[in-house]
């Protein structure tokens, strides 16, 4: 026992060097995805820990912790997703993952070289991988697009839902490069719109999101208390409008 608390401290312990060199080779490199997770092993001390004791505080939790329902391999049956009708959940997904050329596969292999699992129980194990599998799931569900602001907008709803060390320094560090280069861009309106959207939605990781991929998505989105992001839409139209590269790095976690 006191090898295994040992052992599960190590796992857990705060490493903030790791986490900005990981960060600067991300400013560097934007498609670097492998970064972010290692920016999240870096800085997550018990965040996991304490979600899964969130989870159990409600029957509803305590029945995904029961189940641990696997939302990857729907999420990879593209052929089901593109034989929904359109406007559906699950349609607007695989349409966004096929615009974007990108796969729910990708995130697992990038994420694979990291100790993501370290000292982790199997609850926890489970849910580490579930918030990764929904991440682009997220996407769909905020209305916050796969571009450079719709990703930090969309890390700040995730922080704000279930809180991490590694996503909110993320976050910090790319407001901080923001505004420096564009100081008459309201960016942190965007990024505060997104932690609104995060208090006020339903707690995403207590939800079987296996079960809405077929309903509508605006329904969907009522039910969950998740309004349009203006804001972000506002500010995205903006940059387009001018002509302007957006401020800040491609993330996905």
């Amino acid at each position: 026992m006191v090898l295994k608390t040992v052992s599960r401290s190590l796992a857990n312990r705060v490493r903030p060097v790791q986490a900005l060199l990981s960060v600067r080779r991300l400013i560097a490199n934007p498609d670097a995805t492998e970064e972010v997770f290692r920016v999240i092993e870096a800085l997550k001390g018990d965040s996991i820990a304490q979600a899964v004791a969130r989870l159990r505080q409600t029957p509803e939790g305590r029945d995904l912790l029961l189940s641990r329902p696997q939302i990857l391999p729907l999420l990879c049956d593209r052929a089901r997703l593109r034989g929904l009708p359109e406007g559906t959940v699950g349609r607007s997904y695989v349409d966004l993952m096929e615009r974007q050329g990108i796969t729910a596969e990708g995130l697992v292999a990038a994420s694979a070289s990291t100790q993501r699992h370290a000292g982790l129980t199997e609850d926890e194990q489970w849910l580490a991988d579930r918030l990764r599998d929904i991440h682009d799931l997220q996407h769909v569900l905020t209305g916050y697009g796969p571009d450079p602001l719709g990703e930090l907008c969309l890390l700040s709803f995730m922080t704000t839902q279930t809180y991490n060390r590694g996503i909110a320094f993320i976050v910090f560090m790319a407001r901080h490069s923001a505004r420096k280069r564009f100081p008459g861009v309201d960016l942190d309106a965007c990024v505060e719109e997104g932690a609104a959207l995060g208090r006020s939605s339903q707690w995403l990781p207590a939800l079987r999101l296996e079960d809405v991929l077929a309903d509508p998505l605006p329904e969907v989105r009522a039910r969950l208390g998740m309004p349009v992001p203006l804001r972000y839409l506002e500010t995205l139209a903006g940059f387009r409008e001018a002509g302007r590269r957006q401020p800040v790095a491609t993330v996905r976690a």
